[in-house]
């Protein structure tokens, strides 16, 4: 009979044999582009595409998020690209019961169901880099045991060679934005992602900064059931943010005002922010079967700013607010915007104007008119794409990745929410009183109580 360990290899063998399938079609498609150009041919962006997702769909694991990564920053592919990267699922098969208890055993030891009163054999959830399980302590505590698969190191590596490769099929494709900084960035925090020990860090230093917050809530960890591949920490219980999709405007415009404190707040007073706004990270909590506020699930994917930078992303609200180009300017130069041309900061400005703009009038309104949030972004992304093609390439600042995805991610939410808010009002109240040294000093605070070290500040 088969030992369970030699299946669960086997599944590990088959899959790094898929990666090397993907490099073969991946390969093939550069090649194609290489070709195209080569002899002035035009290309087929949508065939392509297609031939890309049928590469990649076979494929469970990093690579997953990493395309769904893609498919949510605005402009990094070309649009037909996103499309297809958008429809492939980031959800992976469980793995079985024999590899929980041989990840448990590695993990906490050969003991390790006693020190549980329960622990679900069927995962609660499973995901690109891991599963989470539902168990009990003895304390009668429910608690969610987030545990990695294995090997999951060198197939972030397979993976991130594998993005090198997407975004050098880009950079054949006359491109209007340079990628490098983009595929460092998404590189980092995909990395960091596999450090559940730095997780935890984060999730103690969301639990300092939204201390205040009654309407958010931020799971406790146990540490004595984590380590660098296991985070047990304590069961949220709620529902989907979708289920709630229906319900009374007032109940709908509460959670959008809760998700944009949740967002904004961490920022514009800590530098801080939740880099990954999809809507398997939050759920809702429910006081008296009405809906009360936000369950903050995932925090794998936090990016900490230098205060400079938040300091750029108020003045540059500030400068669109008055007209003030000088002030706009110094923004995207504090961004790290090199060799910026007046036509270039013409170009940026459509983009700005677009993120910024329900924040910018005094009334109650939605964050998009006649907009679906799978669509939120993309027009103003091409015509970005199509007047830079005449000016660039630009090469975005590695730190802007991932605030430009959050915003589009969050503004998707609030279309999903049919929210009518005044935005203009709830950022007002998050940067009355802004100082940068203050930013500075309240970070340095949260990131050395949550054992995160020094700060990154700029020179």
């Amino acid at each position: 009979m088969p030992n369970s360990k030699d299946r669960e290899s086997n599944r590990f063998s088959a899959r790094m044999g898929r990666y090397a399938k993907v490099g073969t079609n991946m390969g093939g498609i550069a090649a194609k582009v290489a070709g195209a150009r080569l002899f002035g041919m035009e290309l087929d962006n949508a065939k392509n595409a297609t031939e890309l997702a049928a590469a990649l769909g076979g494929l469970k694991g990093p690579l997953m998020k990493v395309a769904q990564l893609l498919s949510t920053i605005p402009d990094v592919l070309p649009p037909e690209y996103t499309t297809e990267l958008a429809k492939l699922q980031a959800n992976a098969p469980p793995m079985g019961w024999a590899f929980v208890k041989r990840r448990m055993r590695a993990e906490l030891g050969a003991d390790w169901q006693s020190r549980f009163e329960d622990f679900g054999k069927e995962p609660a959830a499973a995901a690109s880099l891991g599963q989470v399980h539902r168990a009990v302590g003895h304390d009668g505590r429910i608690l969610a045991c987030k545990l990695q698969y294995p090997d999951m190191a060198s197939a972030v590596e397979a993976d991130l060679k594998q993005l090198q490769m997407l975004f050098s099929v880009h950079r054949r494709m006359s491109p209007a934005i340079d990628t490098r900084e983009i595929a460092k960035e998404i590189s980092a925090r995909v990395r960091e992602e596999l450090d559940y020990v730095r997780e935890a860090a984060h999730i103690a230093m969301y639990q300092r900064i939204l201390a205040d917050s009654s309407r958010i809530r931020v799971p406790e960890v146990v540490e004595p059931l984590s380590t660098g591949r296991l985070l047990t920490m304590g069961w949220l219980a709620g529902r989907p943010l979708l289920d709630f999709k229906e319900h009374s405007q007032e109940e709908r415009n509460l959670l959008a005002e809760t998700m944009f404190h949740a967002w904004w707040h961490p920022f514009s007073h800590f530098g801080v922010i939740h880099g990954d706004p999809h809507l398997g990270n939050y759920t809702v909590f429910e006081t008296d079967g009405a809906p009360a506020g936000i369950n903050l699930l995932d925090y794998g994917c936090i990016r900490v700013f230098p205060e400079s930078f938040v300091e750029g992303v108020v003045d540059l609200y500030r400068g669109l607010l008055e007209g003030d180009d000088e002030r706009v300017v110094s923004a995207y130069e504090r961004w790290g915007f090199k060799n910026l041309k007046k036509e270039v900061i013409e170009v940026l400005n459509i983009w700005a104007r677009f993120i910024y703009g329900p924040l910018l009038t005094d009334r109650v309104r939605s964050v998009a008119d006649g907009v679906s949030a799978a669509e939120y972004g993309r027009k103003e992304a091409f015509r970005v794409h199509s007047a830079l093609k005449e000016l660039g390439p630009v090469t975005v600042p590695q730190e802007f990745v991932f605030m430009d995805r959050a915003a589009i991610g969050l503004g998707g939410v609030f279309l999903h929410l049919r929210a009518e808010v005044n935005f203009f009002r709830l950022f007002n109240e998050q940067i009355d009183g802004f100082e940068a040294a203050t930013v500075r000093r309240r970070q340095d605070e949260v990131l050395a109580a949550a054992g995160l070290g020094a700060a990154p500040h700029a020179a």
